[in-house]
C-alpha cells in the first residue's frame, strides 16, 4: 500500500508505482503485488502543487496492508498528521512491513518506529535527523537500509534501489533483474554504496573502468584480485580505487563481492546443487565464506534462499 500526503514528491511516488504496481508483467508471468494508493483526502496536491492525486483509498485501509510505503515529506519541520502516525503504529504493531522512501524516514521516526533501529535518509538532511531523533541508528552515507520489517532509503533515485531490493527479497534475483532491465536501471546496487557519487557517469572518452567491469563479470568464478582488475585497466591499484570511488561509489572489492553474490543468487534459483559448488561457480570460494557474505548482503542464508526461490 502506497500512502501519499500533501506535498509528497512525485518521483518517489512514481518509483513505487512502477516497481510495485501496474498490470501483469509479461517478462515475469504473474502479478508481483496488489498495490493500492491511499491518502488522508480524496484529492491530494503533490509537491509545489504540480498536480493532484485522486487516491482510491483512505488511511483506514492501511490496517489491511502487508507492506506500507510511507510518504516522503519535503517539509520535514512540519509534524506529520496524528492520524498518519497512528495508522503507521497500528500497522507496525500487527507486523506489517514499513518502507520509508527518502524523508519518509522522518515520518517513521516521528511515529517512534525507528528507535533503536538502523535507518537512512537523504544525506543533506542527516544532521537534522540525527539531532531530532538521537535514538535512531542513522547511517547517513548509504543508499538504503534493510532493518528487517522496517526499511528506509536515501534520496530520490535510491527509491528504485530499495524497491528492487524488496522485489529481490520477496521474489528472487531473477525477477528483480527482469524489472531492472525494463527500467533500464542497475539490477543490484548494494545498500551500502555511497549516496553521493562525485562523477555518477564515467566520461565517454575514458571507457577503461567499464571495460574492466565487463571483463570481471565474465570471470566471476575465477580468483580475480584487485591487482588483476588494475592490470586489466592498465592503471595502478591506487588509481583503480580512486576511479571506483568516484564513478561507482564503492571499492573494487566490494563491487566484485556484490557481483558474485548476485551470481550466486541466480545459480541457486536455477537449481545448481551443492553450496560448495555454488560458492566455487560464483567465485565466493568456500561454502562457509559464501554463507557469511550471502547473509550479509541478502539478509538470509543460501539454504533459506534456495527454499524460497529455487526452481523445482
Amino acid at each position: 500500500m502506497l500512502v501519499v500526503d500533501e506535498q509528497s514528491n512525485p518521483f518517489e511516488v512514481g518509483c513505487a508505482c512502477e516497481i510495485f504496481g501496474g498490470p501483469l508483467r509479461p517478462e515475469v508471468g504473474f502479478h508481483l503485488y496488489d498495490l493500492r494508493v491511499v491518502a488522508p483526502r480524496a484529492s491530494t496536491p503533490m509537491r509545489d502543487a504540480l498536480f493532484s492525486i485522486a487516491a482510491v483509498g483512505n488511511l483506514d485501509d492501511i490496517d489491511e496492508a502487508d507492506t506500507v510505503i510511507v510518504p516522503n515529506r519535503p517539509d520535514v519541520e512540519t509534524p506529520a498528521r496524528p492520524a498518519m502516525l497512528g495508522a503507521l503504529r497500528r500497522a507496525h504493531a500487527r507486523g506489517a512491513r514499513l518502507v520509508g522512501l527518502c524523508t519518509g524516514a522522518f515520518t517513521l521516526a516521528e511515529a517512534g518506529l525507528l528507535d533503536g533501529r538502523r535507518a537512512t535518509t537523504h544525506w543533506a538532511l542527516a544532521p537534522e535527523f540525527q539531532e531530532r531523533f538521537p535514538a535512531v541508528k542513522l547511517e547517513p552515507d548509504v543508499l538504503f537500509v534493510d532493518d528487517g520489517e522496517v526499511l528506509t532509503s536515501a534520496g530520490s533515485a535510491a527509491a528504485l534501489d530499495l524497491g528492487l531490493h524488496i522485489v529481490r527479497r520477496d521474489h528472487g534475483a531473477e525477477v528483480a533483474n527482469h524489472i531492472s532491465r525494463r527500467l533500464v536501471f542497475a539490477a543490484y546496487r548494494d545498500g551500502g554504496q555511497r549516496q553521493f557519487v562525485e562523477r555518477p557517469i564515467p566520461s565517454v572518452e575514458d571507457r577503461s573502468l567499464t571495460t574492466v567491469m565487463a571483463w570481471a563479470q565474465q570471470r566471476l568464478d575465477e580468483a580475480i584480485t584487485v591487482a588483476d582488475l588494475a592490470r586489466q585497466g592498465r592503471m595502478s591499484v591506487g588509481s583503480l580505487h580512486r576511479r571506483f570511488r568516484a564513478d561507482v561509489g564503492t571499492t573494487p572489492l566490494a563491487w566484485l563481492t556484490v557481483e558474485r553474490v548476485s551470481l550466486a543468487c541466480r545459480l541457486i534459483e536455477q537449481g545448481l546443487e551443492g553450496m560448495d559448488t555454488v560458492a566455487q561457480s560464483s567465485g565466493l570460494g568456500t561454502g562457509a565464506n559464501m554463507r557469511a557474505l550471502f547473509k550479509r548482503h541478502m539478509g538470509v542464508s543460501p539454504l533459506d534462499y534456495r527454499r524460497r526461490f529455487a526452481r523445482t
